[in-house]
Parts: structure tokens; C-alpha cells; sequence
């Protein structure tokens, strides 16, 4: 196995083919790592359906147990139910998942006690090097005492915390069509939503590392047209698509049509704001100006950051703030030990519809408010110099720039973001404005920019 993991760990997790590029022998070390860096006397691991996740978890929690860590294996759950154990425990977390990624992948999301972000700032780099060096010279020295390795089920309790954040008990009844996309939500989904008032049509929830039936990524449209065909067939209330992890929630109207992530952010955004008066709401830059619009009249106070999910949590921790959301159907929430859960985000969704007679699409029109191009990407070989043929065109156009993650230029009627991605050979693009043919217009001159220098 080489010494070099900088193609396998990103900015906020592990992530790699398997066995290519990381096999157990290296979650081994990953599991020794995170023990000396977190200085963690106890852990938990959990993970999800991909074939190779048992092994894995089980060599990582091996890694940290030689270095003196107690470790709870919580066997198969979704990423939020590894938060959820790590924040209930008070203990570092790792959850083995690829997310959406294809079968051939996996990898490893950490976290500190009380779910608290490991990123390339606040601990990733340090386990990364300690793996690297270890897979060069050997396995570090066991301690004197190796840590126990046991199994306890968290689905349950899971469960009864977050309905117990969201009281769905006098909802009128609704019928929801999920589709879990053969990933963790299949497993997830039955449990929380045992008891409620819910008329629940299953879709693909056999876990099913292979994805037999569609990536499981709702963000790519593709993917959630069986569940908008079906929530038409079925005249269902409402669709909830969950990503391979569970982490992300997407949401489906009675019409079929994509609530997009924004308006899920503003509508969660006003019942905290309604519990917790004037508190702070984080949103990434990427969503909608609906976003900050909906805080302000609901009295609170809207704070823009990057996007990624260390970014959030930090962001959250600092400001106190009750609720993030970002554009990719990540949601942050402070009762959540300011982790993401598009469980907890599903469950305000289903609340806020059955707490009122109207369809989901007329709930939803107040906080959609602007014509979105969604994300855009374009492969291009030269990330830097495309963005800078772009900041070179708008420059002194009458707009504003700024760089707080890659760059974004605002005018009055329009904006638009354009980032680099982390892993890839890519540029990122969304495009917001007051009327379609305005996004239409600054979209396609954007893209022409960056797509000439590709």
C-alpha cells in the first residue's frame, strides 16, 4: 500500500476505491491514528451497506483499540445515527460510507466527542500523516492495556430523539413515498417513522451496496425521476429521497416537482426562529437569497459561510446559531449537537405540511422566491485560469466580487458562484436571479467563459 493518502483524504473525509486505493490494512492505521490525535480513551464506529464497510470498521476499530480506545461498534446506521451516537455518548465518532459515491468506494467520516468536525484544519492532516508514516515503518507500539471492542444498536433511541424534537403526533394523516435508494435509509426510515400518521409507500429500501437501481445521489436529477413518477401514481403528499448515507434528505411535491434545498432551508429555518426567538441561522453562500430574506422577517440573524459540512459545524459553535442549511440538502440543527440530519429536516417538513390543510407546493411558494440554475459543472484543465477569464469579465461591471469560497459576483436583479472542486477536474457554477430569462442570460454567459478555456 503506498505512503501517499493525498488522493484519499479530502477536505473533510477519507474517501478511495477499495481495494485500490485503501484496503483494511490502512483503516487499521486510520483506527490508531484517530486515537492518538483525538487523545480518545473510548470511540464509536458505525457503517454503512457498502459490501466492504464491515470489514473496514472492524480493522479501523482493531487500529484503535491496539492504542488503549474502549470502541462501541453500532454496526450498520446512517451517518446522522453516528452523530447521533457520538453527541449521545459524548464520543469521537467514525462512520464508514462513500456517501453517494459508487459501489467501488468508501471511506470514512469523523468527528470529535459530541459530533464535533475532524477536517484538514482540525485534525484530518495529523491522522494522514501518522497513517502514512505508519504505513512506511509498521503499526505503532500497542499500549500496555488494549481497549475493549463491543456492539450496542443505537436505532431505537435514534428514533425516539428526534421525534422527540418535532411533535408529528397531531399531524393530519399524510401519504409520503421514500425513496431510500438502497442506502441506509431503508433502515433508518421504518423505525423513525413507526407510529406516526404516516402512510409510507417504501421505494428501494433494501440495503443494497451495489445501487441496483439508481445512484444514490438526489441531488442529480436522474436520480429522483422514479420517486416523482411515483408519488404522482400513488397521489402522494409529498417524496422524500435520501442520499446513500442518509445524511441528505431531498424533498418531492404532490406535482412531482423538486422543492429545492433552499426553500427546505428557509422553511426549517422559520420554525426554529419560532421556538428559539431572534436566534442565528447559517447558510452556505450557494443558497438562495430567499434564505437570509426568510430569517430577517421571521427576527433572526443570518450568517453566510463556505460550503462544507467542518465549515458549518465550526460556524455554528461560534455563533450559537439553532439551524444551517446549505444548497446540497445538508441540515445543521443545535438540538442536533450542530450536526447534519436530513432525518431531523424530513421530520419539519412532514410537520409543517400536516399542520396545515394545503398541498406542499403552496407551503413552499413563500420561501421559493428566485429562478436558479442549479449546480453546473464543467471540466476544464485549467481551474484557475478559467475562473480568472470570468473575474476579469466582471470586473468593474458595476457588481461586487468577494472570495470567501471561490468567487462570487452580485449584482442587484443576479449572482453567481463559481468554485473549484476539491477532487476533481471541475468548476462548479450556480446562478441565482430575479426572473428566469436574467439566470438564463448570466448562466449561459458564465458557462461560455469557462467552457472556451476548457
Amino acid at each position: 500500500m503506498t505512503a501517499d493518502l493525498s488522493q484519499i483524504v479530502k477536505a473533510y473525509d477519507v474517501r478511495g476505491v477499495v481495494p485500490d486505493q485503501w484496503d483494511e490494512t490502512l483503516a487499521e492505521l486510520f483506527g490508531a491514528a484517530f486515537v492518538r490525535v483525538t487523545d480518545a480513551d473510548a470511540i464509536v464506529v458505525g457503517h454503512d451497506m457498502r459490501p466492504s464497510s464491515p470489514g473496514l470498521s472492524d480493522a479501523f476499530a482493531r487500529g484503535a483499540a491496539r492504542l488503549g480506545a474502549d470502541v462501541t461498534l453500532i454496526g450498520l446506521c446512517s451517518t446522522d445515527q453516528l452523530y447521533f451516537a457520538s453527541g449521545s455518548f459524548d464520543l469521537p465518532g467514525a462512520m464508514f460510507t462513500a456517501s453517494h459515491n459508487p459501489a467501488q468506494y468508501n471511506g470514512i467520516k469523523m468527528c470529535r466527542a459530541g459530533a464535533a468536525p475532524v477536517g484538514q484544519d482540525t485534525g484530518l492532516a495529523e491522522i494522514r500523516e501518522l497513517a502514512e508514516r505508519w504505513s512506511e515503518t509498521g503499526a505503532p507500539e500497542a499500549a500496555p492495556t488494549p481497549g475493549t471492542i463491543t456492539h450496542r444498536d443505537t436505532l431505537t433511541d435514534y428514533a425516539t430523539y428526534l421525534k422527540s424534537l418535532v411533535d408529528l403526533r397531531t399531524i393530519r394523516p399524510l401519504k409520503v413515498v421514500v425513496d431510500a435508494g438502497n442506502g441506509m435509509g431503508g433502515h433508518t426510515v421504518p423505525t423513525v417513522f413507526a407510529g406516526l400518521p404516516l402512510d409510507t409507500v417504501p421505494m428501494y429500501f433494501e440495503l443494497d451496496g451495489t445501487f441496483p437501481n439508481h445512484e444514490a445521489n438526489p441531488l442529480d436529477p436522474k436520480n429522483i425521476v422514479d420517486l416523482q413518477a411515483r408519488v404522482l401514481a400513488e397521489g402522494a403528499d409529498l417524496g422524500l429521497a435520501f442520499d446513500g448515507d442518509a445524511d441528505r434528505c431531498f424533498v418531492v411535491d404532490e406535482r412531482g416537482e423538486p422543492v429545492s434545498p433552499s426553500a427546505i432551508t428557509a422553511l426549517v429555518a422559520a420554525r426554529e426562529l419560532a421556538k428559539t426567538p431572534g436566534g442565528t441561522i447559517i447558510h452556505n453562500l450557494i443558497t438562495s437569497w430567499s434564505v437570509p430574506e426568510v430569517v430577517r422577517e421571521n427576527g433572526g440573524e443570518p450568517v453566510r459561510t463556505r460550503v462544507g459540512h467542518s465549515f458549518i459545524k465550526e460556524e455554528m459553535a461560534k455563533t450559537g446559531a439553532i439551524f444551517g442549511g446549505e444548497h446540497s440538502a445538508h441540515y445543521y440543527f443545535k438540538d442536533f449537537w450542530n450536526a447534519d440530519t436530513g432525518m431531523l429536516a424530513a421530520l419539519h417538513v412532514l410537520a409543517a405540511l400536516g399542520g396545515q390543510d394545503g398541498p406542499l407546493s403552496g407551503l413552499v411558494a413563500a420561501y421559493d422566491r428566485y429562478a436558479s440554475s442549479g449546480e453546473i459543472n464543467s471540466t476544464v484543465a485549467d481551474q484557475a485560469a478559467s475562473a480568472a477569464k470570468v473575474r476579469a469579465t466582471y470586473e468593474g461591471e458595476g457588481v461586487t466580487l468577494d472570495d470567501l469560497d471561490g468567487l462570487t459576483v452580485t449584482a442587484a436583479d443576479w449572482w453567481f458562484n463559481l468554485r473549484a472542486s476539491n477532487t476533481e477536474p471541475l468548476l462548479r457554477l450556480n446562478v441565482e436571479a430575479r426572473d428566469e430569462a436574467t439566470m438564463t442570460k448570466i448562466r449561459d454567459e458564465v458557462l461560455a467563459l469557462v467552457r472556451a478555456t476548457a
